[in-house]
């Protein structure tokens, strides 16, 4: 299964949280969704986000671009 990947560049917070719900929420169980933010709040909203729901943040990587992708796995 390949990640499913949700661009929320250019948007603020809480915007590339609410489009990680609406990922996880349609994704099947221990899928992984790959989230783009440019924000920097994400970098606080994501991790506490992932942990209320129960996912798992498998990783936070800085890109050249200036945008950090987050890596969550839905709960099974």
């Amino acid at each position: 299964m390949s990640d499913i990947e949700v661009d929320a560049r250019g948007h603020r917070c809480p915007v590339p949280t609410l489009r990680l719900r609406r990922a996880l929420e349609h994704a099947p169980a221990g899928a992984t969704v790959r989230l783009l933010a440019d924000d920097p709040l994400a970098r606080i909203d994501v991790p506490h986000f992932a942990r209320q729901l129960g996912a798992t943040l498998e990783g936070v990587e800085d890109l050249p671009s200036g945008a950090i992708s987050f890596r969550v796995t839905k709960a099974p």
